[in-house]
């Protein structure tokens, strides 16, 4: 039977502890989007064909997508900072190699490697954090302080990979992880408490379906940006994703240590977190993808005032999300979740309706400062209740459900949002042309957010003001046995 050294209760110090992990995790959500607004240049520099530019970003979606259960779970055998540290030595490497890319194919490849070290080092990460403070008001302020990252971490990535691009080279945002990730593996050592490792044997059929199932899924998602969803490459992909994920979940069933244990769907919270964040990420990475292109091909920015322009949402998504730790200790987490998606969802509206004639403030910064403060509320808790009641056990199998429905959203988002954007026919000048696809894109967005916001609506709020009426009075986060089932 599976078993694991007891938890830390207590944290010596919780700052060090909180910033080696934000940081980590801040330098890989950073590498997901810092890439947007330095395409063009690197484009240019390597000589790169429009799919080859499409594969820089997707071959690390595809590898960050596929392992990262299978990340989450070598935390868990194989002891979390141990895990976490190597793969900030695999993902600094290969910024290294990425920065050093004298050809297209180099680069590909080393977006792949650096997959294998964000599969490895996000759900260690957040893992991490689950047992380095105690449940209760700590716990809360650390997980609120996590989401905020992620949020932030794809904002403020825009804006630091125009400036890089624009000044110096597209290659300084990735050599900009070297000292980074080079000063996290040489403090987490020393910071960082190892924890136990769960006994038992390794879940080698569900490892081995889980990754190619989600890796296949990704894939296939990914192809239809290129060849569409009915080409026979898409189709072959997404059917066998599916049939392999659901040989994964019969096999998750009767596995004595599962990689993925399905009692963690028994809670409607974490269930409604994951389907939620699935639906936001894959709103968001639409607004990031066809709004970077609106300010440079529509509004004539160049990339550094493109990165700029997404000030307004970044300032007031960071201004935002310090102050989420003091609400959430003070009214259900589903409460500023509600506002959050709604604020979002009634930005991207706005801003969808931007076209040529459209203002860079009334038609664009207004409507971001509404998607940024929205971002800042939902971000939070839907990490806090995608872990929420996991035992310490399953804190691994949690974290990578997270960051496994995040990828995947932000797959799928892309996908459904460059169909969306494709079905508009080609009139009027390019700039013309372009905006219409935009606004195609950002009204697909408002959809799925529509769609999260019910998802919230129905699962996540009944049964968090349900537990929150069962709780002690001084704990933040619900204790497992609090849950209701589903």
């Amino acid at each position: 039977m599976e078993s694991m050294k007891p938890e830390p209760t207590t944290t010596a110090r919780p700052a060090a502890i909180l910033a080696i992990i934000l940081a980590s995790y801040f330098m890989i959500l950073l590498d997901n989007s810092v890439i947007f607004t330095a395409l063009p240049s690197l484009q240019e520099d390597l000589r790169l064909s429009a799919g080859e530019l499409s594969w820089v970003q997707d071959a690390y979606t595809l590898v960050f997508g596929g392992l990262l259960l299978l990340g989450a779970r070598a935390g868990d055998l194989l002891g979390r900072r141990r895990v976490f540290v190597f793969g900030l030595v695999v993902f600094s490497i290969a910024s290294l190699l990425i920065g050093l890319a004298p050809a297209g194919w180099w680069a590909i490849a080393g977006r792949a490697v650096q997959g294998i070290g964000a599969a490895i080092v996000a759900p260690a990460s957040l893992s991490l954090l689950t047992a380095s403070f105690p449940e209760g008001r700590e716990r809360t302020r650390a997980v609120a302080l996590y989401g905020a990252t992620a949020g932030i971490g794809a904002s403020l990535g825009l804006v630091i990979g125009g400036a890089l691009a624009h000044w110096i080279s597209w290659r300084a945002g990735f050599f900009v992880n070297v000292p980074i990730g080079a000063a996290m593996i040489t403090l987490a050592p020393r910071f960082l408490t190892e924890t136990g490792r769960a006994r038992g044997r390794f879940d080698v059929l569900g490892a081995v379906s889980a990754t190619f199932g989600v890796g296949a899924l990704v894939f296939g998602i990914i192809n239809t940006t290129d060849a569409g969803w009915t080409s026979p490459v898409t189709i072959t992909a997404v059917s066998a994703g599916v049939v392999l994920l659901i040989a994964f979940v019969r096999i998750e069933r009767t596995a004595p240590q599962p990689i993925m244990p399905l009692r963690l769907f028994a809670s409607r919270r974490r269930t409604g977190a994951y389907l939620a964040r699935f639906l936001y990420l894959g709103a968001m990475i639409g607004f990031f993808f066809f709004t970077t292109q609106f300010l440079q091909e529509v509004l004539g920015f160049d990339p550094l005032q493109a990165g700029i322009g997404f000030l307004p949402m970044t300032a007031v998504n960071f201004a935002v999300a310090m102050g989420i730790p003091r609400l959430l200790g003070r009214m259900p987490g589903s409460v500023p979740l509600l506002a959050g998606i709604l604020l979002t969802l009634t930005g991207m509206v706005w801003l969808s309706r931007a076209g040529v004639d459209s203002a860079y403030l009334t038609g664009v910064a207004l409507p971001m400062i509404l998607i940024g403060a929205g971002q800042g509320l939902a971000f939070a808790p839907l990490t806090s209740f995608g872990i929420v009641g996991a035992p310490a056990s399953d804190a691994g199998a949690a974290s990578g459900l997270v960051n496994t429905f995040h990828q995947i959203g932000t797959c799928l988002g892309l996908g459904i949002a460059v169909a969306a954007a494709a079905t508009v026919p080609t009139s009027g000048s390019a700039a013309a042309h372009l905006a219409a696809q935009v606004s195609a894109a950002l009204t697909t967005g408002s959809v799925l957010l529509l769609l999260a916001l019910a998802v919230t609506a129905t699962l996540i709020l009944p049964a968090d003001l349900a537990s929150r009426r069962t709780r002690t009075p001084r704990t933040a986060l619900p204790a497992p046995e609090a849950e209701p089932a589903r």
